[in-house]
């Protein structure tokens, strides 16, 4: 129990700090409000971008083959991997009077294992039509030992073979015998997953892929009568093997897809794992991935009360793809089946399934007279009776999308070249989500402050629609403001979270921010009033971009998880909006003095030190970059899509270097940046590169 005297000192302690959290919760209900709204206009652009400008066919047919490799590249699919031989393995028979099932794996890579139930017929006299099944989140798991989902599914591969079919019902990488990670950024902060274009979509994809191969090398089946189905994780990737590949000829994802509006704006992003999504590089909206498998036919299934596939997402995606099956003249070929329930595998979505593949895949429409029916226990279906020790399931994360090996050239010119095609595939497929139009940046001076021989300027702006933010400059009182055209942008991050807004004009926290850039430069300073003092046509400005500091959203984990995803299925991160900050704030910086060539410094630190190099890409007038400890790899973030597919933190600092941008680095590691070193000094030049002990 606490002593009186320890009681009274908390309560003075809360009353002196009380002011100050007050504050703190009114800035970050504020940021939190202009997320929501960001988000919303963000997403609204890309739901009145998709499928905007197919009128007719002839626009279908020019955009089709283009978009579908998108879509294989955005599922870290491009290039293609190679096909390797499948090892197709069986490991046992399981029987039913009407049917057998053998058990089986592949290797859709070399060690990447997929675990799968095969349903046969036992009378076979003819070629038949094959089914993939697909299967979503049914963990059975006994004593410690996952049996796969297929186990859970099984009730569908034995309706199939008992109504005439083949059908392979596949384990996901999640949940399956050999358990992998399905959950990078939801749940485990494997946020480089973004960095490297990786999402297990594509593995479950190109699973799907290969068991296309497997199916048509069967000698039972009609490889031109394949048809694909699943449910919530299987709906999902019945999209994507049906949107990739055409050797589906007919698909019936059930409860696997709605739109971004649903995702972003009303949180069902918050019941999904990374199975669901692509890396949305080229910024789609998922009526466009549904698109793709027009005019084959789709039937789009979902029960009512789904909280993670609501019923106005899933009509709004149907109504568009609607549109793209009309202009092909195909509108028989696709349907829109809503039936009562959460979400559930219910009867009523199976009995249409399977009518709708009927008949689609053998020009039978009778009336479903057998349920789907369980016969099975786990043990009949398991594949393995002991793992491989040489699987890559567990850890395919890791090397499933290749990063980019970047060699330094033996001659400058080449290495100049080389520069050049690595900014232009930086600014390709790691931003193609920021703005292509600048906003008006709505400048707005709030506040003109003497302090002894400085003055510090509020400046406020807006970096997009919802996103204010504010600039503190300081510079030496002889000077107006118009007449500073060299500026140090200081960039504060959660190193700085205690402060509020209003402090960024206090000589304390400006004397605490210096000390940290005088240990970069001009260590002869003792405060900035002296460094001023002399500089006078130089301005020191404090910065924070949006989320960070001064401007953090809501502190919970939850929250900022699910906020990054956000970001993430509109086609940026939250590090590259950070990086648009940068480059707005000198923007501004450049219209508040009405200056053509202001000569501008980036100071910061750590992850915000390799978004500073970023900006400066975007941003001819950064002349020079202060970088304080920053992270030397991208595995450490910033985190942007794409980026290791083209280049890491050690190249990125080459590229900006030959821009002649002068360039500080004070690391504990140099060597780290050794790529950076080497190109800097190519031909014998005067190196842009200096590091700061």
């Amino acid at each position: 129990m606490n002593s009186l005297p320890q009681i009274i000192v908390s309560v003075l302690l809360y009353i002196s700090l009380a002011p100050n959290l007050q504050a703190q919760n009114v800035n970050t209900e504020a940021a939190n409000r202009q997320l929501a709204e960001y988000f919303k206009t963000e997403t609204r652009k890309l739901s009145q971008a998709s499928l905007r400008d197919i009128k007719s066919i002839k626009d279908w047919n020019a955009q089709k083959t283009i978009w579908r490799e998108q879509l294989f590249e955005m599922l870290g699919l491009s290039p293609r991997p190679a096909k390797t031989d499948l090892q197709v393995t069986y490991t046992g028979t399981t029987e039913h009077e009407e049917f057998i099932v053998k058990k089986l794996h592949y290797q859709s890579r070399p060690q990447l294992y997929v675990t799968g139930n095969l349903y046969l017929p036992k009378k076979i006299d003819r070629k038949l039509p094959a089914i993939l099944y697909v299967c979503g989140h049914g963990r059975v798991k006994k004593n410690g030992k996952s049996y796969g989902n297929k186990v859970h599914y099984h009730h569908h591969g034995s309706w199939f073979a008992r109504n005439g079919y083949v059908c392979l019902t596949i384990d996901t990488l999640q949940l399956g015998e050999i358990e992998g990670i399905h959950h990078g950024t939801y749940r485990e902060k494997m946020w480089w997953w973004l960095n490297r274009g990786y999402t297990p979509a594509g593995v479950e994809a190109w699973n799907c892929i290969r068991a296309l191969d497997l199916l048509q090398s069967l000698p039972e089946v009609d490889g031109d009568r394949i048809g694909v189905t699943g449910r919530s994780g299987g709906g999902a990737y019945s999209w994507w093997i049906a949107a990739l590949d055409e050797r589906i000829k007919c698909a019936v994802p059930v409860a696997g897809i709605t739109d971004l509006e649903n995702h972003v704006v009303d949180g069902c992003v918050e019941g999904h794992c990374d199975c669901m999504f692509m890396v949305n590089t080229y910024r789609w909206d998922y009526p466009q991935v549904a698109a793709l498998v027009a005019p084959r036919p789709l039937l789009i299934s979902n029960t009512d009360n789904d909280g993670i596939f609501p019923l106005d997402g899933v009509y709004r995606t149907y109504s568009k793809v609607r549109k793209i099956y009309e202009l092909h003249g195909a509108t028989k070929n696709v349907a829109f089946h809503i039936t009562a329930g959460p979400h559930q595998d219910t009867q009523e979505l199976r009995i249409h399934a399977f009518r709708w593949l009927n008949y689609h895949l053998k020009g039978d429409d009778s009336l479903i007279d057998k349920p789907a029916t369980k016969f099975f226990e786990p043990e009949q279906l398991n594949v393995f009776d002991e793992l491989p020790g040489d699987q890559k399931n567990s850890q395919i994360h890791e090397s499933f999308v290749p990063v980019a090996k970047v060699t330094v050239p033996s001659e400058l010119g080449r290495w100049k070249q080389q520069a050049a095609k690595l900014e232009k595939a930086i600014k390709e497929k790691c931003f193609r989500g920021l703005p292509t139009e600048s906003s008006a940046l709505q400048i707005k001076m709030a506040a003109s402050d003497s302090r002894d021989d400085l003055v510090c300027d509020t400046i406020q702006f807006k970096s997009q629609a919802h996103v204010p933010l504010e600039l503190a400059l300081w510079y030496n009182s002889s000077r107006l403001r118009g007449e500073i055209h060299k500026f140090t942008l200081c960039v504060l991050d959660d190193r700085d979270a205690d402060l509020q807004k209003a402090d960024l004009n206090k000589p304390e926290v400006a004397a605490r921010v210096w000390s940290r850039i005088k240990g970069m430069s001009d260590k002869k300073f003792e405060s900035l009033a002296d460094y001023l003092n002399e500089k006078e046509e130089r301005g020191i400005v404090f910065f924070t971009p949006r989320g960070v500091g001064v401007n953090r959203w809501n502190p919970d984990a939850k929250f900022q998880t699910q906020t990054r995803r956000r970001f993430y299925l509109l086609g940026q991160t939250a590090d590259t909006m950070r990086i648009y900050d940068l480059k707005r704030a000198a923007d501004v910086l450049q219209k508040i003095h009405g200056i053509e060539q202001p000569d501008i410094t980036i100071n910061a630190q750590g992850a915000m030190a390799i978004c500073a190099v970023y900006a400066s890409l975007f941003q001819e007038q950064v002349k020079s970059l202060e970088l304080l400890n920053p992270t030397s790899s991208h595995r450490q973030g910033p985190f942007l899509l794409n980026i290791n597919r083209v280049c890491d933190v050690p190249h990125s600092i080459a590229v900006a270097a030959e821009g002649n941008r002068k360039i500080s680095i004070r690391s504990d590691d140099p060597e780290k940046f050794s790529f950076a070193r080497t190109t800097s000094s190519l031909g014998q030049r005067k190196s842009n590169l200096n590091f700061v002990k």
